[in-house]
C-alpha cells in the first residue's frame, strides 16, 4: 500500500470558515470541492498545535452533552424512517442513540484529546558513518475519506480520530443515519470554530446521492489519500473493487469461540455469552462456537442451552442439535455468516488443530478467541490463528479501540498493509525521513 503526501500549498488556518457550496453545483463538483477544501484544511492541520486539536475535540464533547436533545430529536426521525423502511433489529441497534450513547460519543472525544499526539514523534533515530543522522518521524496520512451505515457515532469517532492525528476526514454516512450524523457534526465544527481550525477539516458529504460514494472511490480527482469503509459486506466488497486509493478494511466479522479440552465451563459460559449476547451487532459480537470433542459430553448441552435460554437462537451439527432439540441444522452457509443478531451456529471440532482449521477456512481474520486452562494450547492458538486480534479467556466483545486504550477507533483493519486490527491514532500517520548534515556529499 503506497500513501501519498499532501500538496504543500495552502492558506492560513486563521481563516477556518469556507463559503457554502453551490446548490446548483453538480454532484462531480460539490464532491471534488469537498476534497479541495479537505485538502488545503489537512495541511493546516498538519501543522496545527496539540492544545488547538485537543481544544476542537473538548469544545465538541461538551456541545455535544448541551445538544443531546437535539441529537436525539434528529435520531428519532432516522429511527421512524427505519422502521418504516424494514432495517433490522441489529442495524436498527446500530442506529439509535439515546442520552447514554451520547454521554459515550463525548467521552470519547475527551479520551482522544487526552491522548498524546501523534504527529511529530520521532520514531526512530541514527547516525551513518559519514557523519549524517537521520531521523524516521510520524506524519499524517492527510486526507481520509470514511463511508459508514447505520452507527451515527461513526461520525464522532472518525472525525474525532482523524483531528487529532492531523488528517482532514470527509464522511459519507449512511442515508439511514443522515439526520443523526448532521447532528453529531455540527457539535464538530463548533469545536473546529473554537480552535480557530478550518471546518473543511472534518467534512460531512451533504446529499444522500449514492453516486457521491462513487466518486470518493475514484478519489475525488486526487484528493483523497484513503478510504476506510464501515458497513456491511457489500459495501466493503464495493469498495475494495472500486476504490482508486489505499483502503483500510474489514470485510466482515466473522467472530469465532473455541472451547478447548481445558476450558473451565464456568468462565465458558460466561464470556460466551457475554461474547454473543452483549450487543449483537458489533463487528466483534461472537458468531460461531466450536466446542472440543473431548469435553462434548460435559459441556456442550450446557453451553448450548445457554444460548438458548437467553435468547439465541443456535444452528449447529448434529451433536449441537442432540445435544438440546431446541437447536435447528446448520448449512455450510452458517460457518460463513456474519448475523449480526441473536443467532450463532455451533460446531464440535476434534481439538485445536481442527478448530484452527476451521476458523481459517471459515473466519474474516478480524477476532477469534480460545477458552482454555491450557496455557500452551492458548499459545499456539495466539501465534497461528492469523487473525487482527486474538484473545484467551476473555470475551471477543473487547474487539474495540475504545477497549485498547485507543480513545476511539475509526475500523477494524483485517488486511495485512500498514494497519491492522483497531484503527487508532497511530495508525493515521505515516511517517517521513528527516537527514541532517553538515555538507556531506556522496561519492
Amino acid at each position: 500500500m503506497t500513501l501519498s503526501s499532501a500538496p504543500s500549498s495552502t492558506p492560513s488556518a486563521s481563516t477556518p470558515s469556507a463559503p457554502a457550496l453551490s446548490a446548483s453545483a453538480s454532484l462531480v463538483e460539490t464532491m471534488h470541492e469537498l476534497g479541495r477544501r479537505a485538502r488545503l484544511a489537512a495541511h493546516a492541520l498538519g501543522l496545527a498545535s496539540s492544545e488547538q486539536k485537543n481544544t476542537a475535540l473538548f469544545t465538541a464533547a461538551k456541545v455535544m452533552r448541551a445538544q443531546s436533545a437535539a441529537i436525539i430529536a434528529a435520531n428519532a426521525l432516522d429511527m421512524q424512517a427505519g422502521e418504516q423502511a424494514g432495517l433490522t433489529k441489529a442495524n436498527l441497534d446500530r442506529l439509535m442513540l439515546n442520552e447514554a450513547r451520547i454521554e459515550a460519543m463525548a467521552k470519547g472525544l475527551e479520551d482522544i484529546a487526552h491522548l498524546p499526539d501523534p504527529v511529530g514523534r520521532v520514531l526512530a533515530q541514527f547516525e551513518r558513518p559519514n557523519g549524517l543522522m537521520i531521523e524516521r518521524v510520524s506524519t499524517p496520512l492527510g486526507v481520509i475519506g470514511v463511508i459508514y451505515e447505520s452507527r451515527p457515532n461513526v461520525t464522532a469517532d472518525a472525525g474525532a480520530l482523524c483531528l487529532k492525528a492531523g488528517n482532514a476526514a470527509i464522511l459519507r454516512g449512511g442515508s439511514d443515519s443522515f439526520h443523526s450524523s448532521r447532528a453529531i457534526h455540527d457539535c464538530l465544527a463548533e469545536g473546529l470554530r473554537a480552535a480557530n481550525l478550518p471546518q473543511a477539516a472534518i467534512a460531512l458529504v451533504p446529499v444522500r446521492d449514492r453516486a457521491a460514494v462513487g466518486e470518493m472511490l475514484k478519489g475525488l480527482a486526487g484528493q483523497l489519500d484513503v478510504i476506510v469503509p464501515r458497513g456491511g459486506k457489500s459495501l466493503v466488497a464495493r469498495v475494495q473493487e472500486e476504490a482508486r486509493v489505499p483502503v483500510f478494511a474489514h470485510l466482515e466479522g466473522i467472530v469465532h469461540v473455541y472451547v478447548d479440552r481445558a476450558a473451565d465451563l464456568d468462565m465458558a459460559k460466561t464470556i460466551l455469552r457475554n461474547a454473543k449476547l452483549r450487543r449483537t451487532g458489533i463487528c466483534g459480537a461472537a458468531e460461531t462456537l466450536l466446542v472440543d470433542r473431548a469435553i462434548a459430553d460435559q459441556s456442550l448441552k450446557p453451553l448450548v442451552s445457554m444460548l438458548i435460554d437467553a435468547g439465541c437462537a443456535v444452528r449447529g451439527d448434529d451433536m449441537v442439535c442432540k445435544a438440546d432439540a431446541r437447536a435447528t441444522p446448520a448449512t455450510t452457509e452458517d460457518w460463513r455468516t456474519e448475523y449480526l443478531d441473536s443467532i450463532i451456529s455451533a460446531k464440535v471440532v476434534d481439538g485445536l488443530d481442527e478448530a484452527m482449521n476451521h476458523i481459517d477456512t471459515f473466519g474474516s481474520h478480524h477476532t477469534d478467541c480460545i477458552i482454555t486452562q491450557d496455557q500452551a494450547a492458548a499459545d499456539r492458538f495466539l501465534r497461528e490463528v492469523d487473525s487482527a486480534i486474538v484473545l484467551h479467556n476473555a470475551s471477543t466483545q473487547f474487539a474495540d479501540g475504545g477497549e485498547f486504550g485507543f480513545g476511539a477507533e475509526i475500523g477494524i483493519a483485517t488486511g495485512r498493509m500498514h494497519a491492522r486490527g483497531p484503527v487508532g491514532l497511530e495508525q493515521l500517520t505515516s511517517f517521513k525521513y528527516r537527514v541532517h548534515g553538515s555538507g556531506q556529499i556522496r561519492s
